[in-house]
């Protein structure tokens, strides 16, 4: 069975249920479950599916052919902000230190990412963010650099997003990469949507280091789709009091630094 074949079929199977299991897709198409692992990893960067735990879903219709710009799946960002804030501030301000004195960084869209701000002033830094709330708390640092993808304006976030496959990162490579995640375990980082996967692997291309920010709520859950595994990931900050056990199992998975910020 051809690619296209396979991909033919796989869309197929989802448009009945809206999902369907590996289990499914080795049963019903004439490949190894690494050729099928493969098929829904491009289809997933061409943001025509999400693939979850257990298989993959259908992604849902983003609203192009009408002209409208879709919301992104997830908490506003002004609803998101306060929740663990304490937790958020400290993850921020320990993510701060990691900064150098002219240091070429990226630092992707969110609330716990966003908390790192106040602590850059100074340091005259190169900052590429697609967040217009980093782009409003840089812009007062004299000094401080800051460029811009192209794409879309997401409102509920504020933040600027390309599809997949649709070229949109200025020419810049980051010595440092500070993401967030909707969740985190041993099987990688996840995001609530196939466009905020889409953006962030295009950060991890151009970062040498990518240390991953979360607060504990985000912790062994395994939801949404995958942005990397933690085998990419070189350092996770987190905040709160999480139990020992879920950070050794995170250890365990690959994760080659793990710091609590207080």
């Amino acid at each position: 069975m051809h690619a296209a074949e396979r991909e033919m079929a796989i869309m197929e199977a989802l448009g009945r249920t809206g999902f369907v299991s590996y289990r499914e897709l080795e049963a019903a198409l004439d490949a190894s479950p690494a050729t099928i692992r493969r098929d829904l990893s491009r289809l997933e960067r061409e943001a025509r599916i999400l693939r979850v735990h257990g298989g993959a879903k259908a992604a849902e219709d983003d609203g192009a052919g009408d002209g409208r710009v879709s919301t992104l799946k997830g908490t506003p960002f002004e609803k998101s902000l306060h929740r663990n804030l304490a937790e958020k501030r400290a993850i921020g301000k320990t993510a701060a230190r990691l900064c150098s004195r002219g240091e070429g960084i990226i630092i992707d869209g969110g609330t716990t990412t966003f908390q790192m701000c106040d602590h850059l002033a100074g340091l005259g830094l190169q900052v590429l963010t697609n967040s217009l709330h980093i782009v409003n708390a840089l812009l007062p640092q004299e000094g401080t650099q800051i460029l811009l993808p192209s794409g879309s304006i997401f409102r509920e976030q504020n933040i600027i997003l390309a599809p997949s496959g649709e070229a949109s990162m200025p020419n810049f490579h980051a010595s440092k990469l500070f993401i967030g995640a909707a969740a985190v375990s041993p099987k990688g980082v996840f995001q609530a949507d196939a466009i905020l996967v889409a953006s962030q692997r295009r950060f991890l291309d151009v970062a040498d280091e990518v240390i991953l920010l979360i607060d504990s709520s985000k912790l062994s859950v395994s939801s949404g789709a995958i942005v990397c595994g933690l085998d990419r990931i070189d350092h996770i900050i987190v905040g709160g009091n999480p139990p020992t056990e879920t950070l050794d199992t995170l250890r365990s998975a690959g994760v080659r630094k793990l710091t609590v910020a207080a």
